[in-house]
């Protein structure tokens, strides 16, 4: 929890993180504003083989091959309508994520805590930051999309050689 006086953090208000707020499905999902790279609608994508479920393939994206994941399938397991493409920052490189409509940019409270610990486990781990809440509805705050798993990197290292 921030101190009183304490200085904020790249990318945060004086009411928490700047977010991206979306839709994963039934799931609400908010991720910092300045891992974003940019919105657009979903690019002709791809299947990879040999990756996880929720890589929905790869894309193009300005440019460079992309790898694609499916936001919804990743953290509820099900498959959902995609209606826009967020690409973010990682270290290898951007990624797209697949996500529902995007709801906006808001304010997130950055010090909400761990969340329930059955909230919080399997494959999702290292994605979700915390659980929070907008008005009564759960908002899953995620975390760094860094933690894409080095197979799908090679995956799309693979399908991006020409043949």
């Amino acid at each position: 929890m921030r101190q009183y006086g304490q200085a904020l953090t790249h990318g945060e208000t004086a009411d928490g993180v700047t977010s991206l707020v979306f839709r994963a499905g039934a799931l609400l999902c908010a991720l910092p504003l300045d891992e974003v790279i940019e919105t657009m609608r979903p690019l002709e994508t791809r299947p990879l083989a040999g990756t996880p479920p929720y890589v929905r393939g790869i894309s193009v994206l300005r440019g460079l091959p992309t790898p694609v994941i499916d936001v919804a399938r990743l953290l509820g397991g099900a498959e959902a309508e995609v209606r826009r493409y967020v690409a973010v920052r990682t270290e290898k490189g951007p990624v797209a994520l697949a996500t529902g409509a995007i709801l906006g940019i808001r304010a997130t409270t950055s010090d909400i805590g761990r969340g329930h610990p059955a909230l919080l486990g399997g494959g999702s781990k290292g994605f979700i930051a915390g659980v929070g809440i907008i008005d009564t509805e759960p908002l899953l705050l995620l975390q760094s999309m860094r933690s894409v798993p080095d197979e799908v990197w090679e995956a799309a290292a693979a399908a991006s050689v020409p043949t």
